[in-house]
């Protein structure tokens, strides 16, 4: 690893300050370092690369932030598979394992190669409009679908591999990769699942149907939802944070990408501890 990229949360009143003290410490053993636009800008650092050209140039990416910014980050790496180091500057998330203090210790470790991987599954969302593409999405989380306050109960036409499944009747629906199972999706009351688990989630957001509940099908399958309702206030939400209005007729096409998000693992915690913390379990 020579070049290393450095993301870190917007508008966090410490993660500039705590950025520029992992640049120097790379700098200092002699690592390229290479700023997304807005960091570049806090550091004073003129650049002769756009955020574009990181991507296709980093050997490593370090993540300062949360859970939130993770995810935008995943997304803008698009189809580069680069090992992530995400250090979380509040509390523990579900994606950013490493804590502030660990930052260094663990630079150590990943930089001389002793590391762990967690390949996250991402998903495809592709977006059909008479036939024709309308837009395209690269997720970590999930795919939501849901109606505006005052909008009716959404009609989800859903097939699995071809088969029809059912339709759904609800305010809305979310698709959950197994990294995704902890967020929208346990709100909702569906299952968590382990990332290891190659598998994805449907889960209806309060059904008409009580019987509905939340369907885990394999992580191959291909999921296509028919918009059958016409309102003028459902969207589709990828990650939480872009998305699009649907229409009559859209059809929503789900499967596994094949690209992955490498997280690097804590060397002090695992999957479970992570869940017990973040969760609350065995607390009275």
């Amino acid at each position: 690893m020579q070049r290393i990229a450095i993301y870190a949360k917007k508008n966090h009143p410490h993660a500039s300050t705590f950025a520029a003290e992992v640049m120097d410490w790379l700098l200092q053993r002699k690592f390229e370092v290479l700023l997304e636009e807005d960091l570049a800008k806090s550091q004073g650092i003129v650049r002769d690369y756009v955020d574009r050209d990181i991507p296709g140039r980093a050997d490593l990416v370090i993540i300062l932030g949360g859970d939130g910014t993770l995810i935008s980050v995943a997304r803008h790496l698009g189809t580069q598979e680069i090992p992530i180091l995400a250090v979380n500057l509040g509390s523990l998330g579900f994606l950013t394992e490493i804590t502030k203090d660990e930052t260094f210790a663990t630079l150590e470790r990943v930089l001389a190669g002793d590391y762990e991987l967690s390949r996250r599954m991402k998903l495809d969302c592709v977006v059909l409009r008479a036939g024709q593409q309308l837009a395209h999405y690269s997720v970590l989380n999930d795919v939501v679908i849901n109606k505006g306050a005052l909008a009716r109960i959404i009609d989800m036409e859903a097939t699995v591999n071809g088969r029809y499944l059912t339709t759904f009747k609800a305010d809305g629906l979310i698709v959950a990769t197994p990294t995704g199972s902890t967020a929208y999706n346990l709100a909702a009351g569906g299952p968590i699942i382990d990332p290891q688990v190659d598998s994805l989630v449907i889960t209806p957001i309060c059904p008409h149907t009580l019987t509905n509940r939340p369907l885990i099908v394999p992580g191959d399958s291909v999921i296509r939802l028919h918009v059958t309702f016409e309102d003028q206030m459902v969207h589709l939400t990828a990650d939480g944070q872009v998305g699009m209005q649907l229409q009559l007729g859209d059809v929503v096409e789900l499967q596994q990408s094949a690209v992955h998000t490498l997280l690097i693992k804590s060397p002090t915690k695992d999957y479970f501890e992570v869940l017990r913390a973040k969760l609350r379990w065995g607390e009275r």
